[in-house]
């Protein structure tokens, strides 16, 4: 602290000293606040950064699993119509 900071604390009356005094504790305590709300904060966002990591791995999962689906039912479906032409063409005869 400087000496005219040191000389202005001196020369300060004791209510308006500990009224100064109170102001920093307060700032003081505000500031753990925030950095622990900081802390709170960043561990949330990891937290949410890892489920949308593991949620995004299961969409694409999901949609290999979808196109192999679609791409079975068009194999059951084409088979499907050669059964019923073959069993159109036996009818007809």
């Amino acid at each position: 602290m400087s000496v005219k900071a040191a000389r202005e604390l001196e020369s300060l009356p004791s209510d308006e000293f500990q009224s100064l005094e109170g102001k920093i504790y307060r700032t003081i305590e505000q500031l753990k606040a925030a950095r622990e709300a900081k802390q709170h904060a960043e561990a949330e966002l990891a937290r949410v950064r890892q489920q949308v990591a593991s949620q995004r791995s299961e969409v694409e999962t999901l949609n290999r699993e979808l196109v192999d689906l679609r791409r079975e039912r068009e194999e059951v479906r084409s088979r499907v119509e050669k059964m019923l032409n073959q069993i159109d063409s036996l009818t007809a005869e």
